[in-house]
């Protein structure tokens, strides 16, 4: 196999002086830079398929909220998880073997460190967003899974959630806990027919406008939408997936949830609710603008606390004993987090940034919702929460259809990531039972006025946090003028962290009023600048 490699890895020469590292969301960079990386990650996912007896493993070539000249790279574990962590380090380490020398040293010691028989079949299966780039990566992918003799099923241009699904199913067909069909059509139906099941005594359509960031969440919702005709009535604004160099241009999901603004292409009704999506369709934030034109933001934190409140309201009237809990960042509005504990007396956990922490988080409770500020999340029923719903005895009408709301609503969320179009469902759902507009969503509770800004640094890699990345290790002192600046304003909270997809620092900042929130981002800014 050496000589196979070797002989594929060449058409794949590594850049020099580029140091490559798996973050958050995989490889993710200038897609000039990732045809050697794509290859390497072929290799992996062929090697991790045999470590775990040929099950098979995803690959997803996307950069999600990134421009369109980023891309980037991630593999997905049988379950529809992301690649467990101890592995990050393995695909760190093949991107950055040097040579072909060193590349065959660096396989052959992962062969050899877990004992991996590679007469074993290994089996991939992949989908890219439609970034201009996408295809020569997947050229570039496809080489690598040849130089391993790992099986392979190109899925086209995907949803990330769409590829993570059809992962999950791969690996459970046959057995009792079958997640569905391996395909895009089973997707939608799965979907769809959880949304009928919850909505049975609905009539009236819901009627929403979606912003798709022009990538590939759009075609994909339209597609859904026709399912669903006589309950959804979708729009799809900034859908030009065709057109690359227009992904996540002044729309999507970051855009409106970093700037607090409108989309481009929305020009908003009265209190007509709104959402968008991000490239990849694995976050979602919604908003709406009142009759006063003020815009008003539905972000992560909302959505997790309207699907906590609902299902914690279901679980009472199913009499179901199962506990209920709510994962969040540090990004989280200090107003959803009190709203959470004191109101709704649920316990909130948080984690650093990154949907895998959370999902790791939220499987300690029956029902775990976790969602990022950014729009990123989803509710993780365990397979004890489904045993006990099944087995539930109804003794009333009303038991009995909590039961099978809640079994429905275990359908309709994605349970292996965070995803837009799956989200959009459970919102729109609920809203629809509950019969709310907008404005009473909006009201659950009033956020704390928030920024987030973006600092350029020369090397992210100096700024290590501890406490849930709510506080600075390095540098040294940092941490101290930041928590000096923030007992000067009322309910202050700031904190930074380094990105995990670029060279640059986020600096969140919260306050009692919009003009100390501004003056607040503003000097922590300052403080990060003079510290790098």
């Amino acid at each position: 196999m050496s000589n196979s490699l070797t002989e594929y890895s060449l058409k794949h020469a590594r850049p020099s002086n580029i140091v490559y590292g798996y973050g958050t969301a995989g490889f993710r960079m200038k897609a000039t830079l990732l045809d050697s990386v794509v290859f390497r990650v072929g290799l992996l996912a062929g090697l991790r398929s045999r470590f775990l007896d040929g099950k098979t493993i995803g690959i997803m070539i996307t950069a999600s909220h990134n421009p369109p000249e980023d891309n980037g790279v991630k593999l997905v574990d049988p379950m529809g998880e992301m690649l467990e962590a101890s592995w990050e380090s393995h695909a760190t380490s093949l991107a950055n073997a040097e040579t072909e020398a060193d590349l065959i040293l660096v396989y052959e010691g992962l062969v050899a460190k877990f004992s991996i028989d590679l007469s074993r079949p290994a089996r991939v299966v992949f989908a890219k967003d439609s970034r201009e780039s996408g295809p020569a990566l997947v050229a570039a992918l496809v080489d690598g899974l040849k130089a391993v003799n790992a099986e392979f099923h190109d899925c086209g241009m995907l949803t990330t959630p769409q590829l993570h699904y059809n992962v999950r199913c791969l690996n459970t067909q046959g057995t009792e806990r079958s997640y569905g069909v391996p395909t895009e059509a089973g997707y939608f139906n799965k979907l769809t027919s959880a949304y009928k099941t919850i909505l049975s005594s609905v009539t009236q359509p819901y009627s929403i406008t979606i912003d798709a960031a022009n990538g590939i969440g759009g075609p994909k919702v339209a597609e859904l939408a026709k399912e669903l005709s006589n309950l959804l009535a979708v729009t799809v604004v900034n859908n030009n997936y065709d057109k690359p160099e227009l992904l996540n241009h002044a729309c999507g999901a970051d855009y409106v949830k970093t700037g607090q603004k409108l989309p481009s292409g929305v020009t908003p009704e009265p209190s007509k609710l709104y959402a968008s999506f991000d490239g990849d369709a694995d976050r979602i934030v919604f908003y709406f603008q009142d009759e006063t034109t003020k815009f008003h933001l539905l972000d992560g934190d909302k959505i997790a606390t309207l699907a906590a409140m609902y299902l914690g309201d279901l679980i009472k009237q199913a009499e179901v004993d199962l506990n209920l809990g709510v994962v969040q960042t540090a990004y989280a509005n200090g107003s959803s987090t009190d709203y959470i504990q004191k109101n709704l007396n649920l316990p909130v956990l948080c984690t650093p940034t990154g949907v895998k922490h959370l999902h790791h988080a939220a499987l300690q409770f029956d029902i775990g919702v976790y969602f990022e500020a950014n729009g990123h999340g989803t509710v993780l029923f365990g397979e004890n929460c489904i045993d006990a719903l099944k087995a539930a005895d109804a003794t009333s009408p009303g038991q009995l259809t909590a039961i099978a709301t809640l079994l429905a609503f275990s359908e309709l969320i994605n349970q292996t990531v965070g995803d837009a179009i799956s989200d959009l469902l459970m919102v729109l759902a609920i809203l629809s039972l509950k019969n709310w507009t907008c404005a009473e969503w909006a009201h659950i509770y009033t956020d704390l006025p928030n920024r987030l800004a973006k600092v350029i640094v020369n090397d992210r890699r100096i700024f290590t946090t501890t406490d849930a990345e709510r506080k600075l290790v390095t540098p040294e002192g940092l941490q101290g003028k930041i928590d000096e600046m923030v007992m000067k304003y009322s309910n202050g909270r700031s904190f930074v962290r380094a990105s995990g997809t670029e060279d640059a620092v986020r600096v969140y900042a919260e306050c009692g009023t919009v003009g100390e929130v501004d003056d607040l981002v503003k000097n922590v800014v300052e403080i990060v600048k003079n510290s790098s």
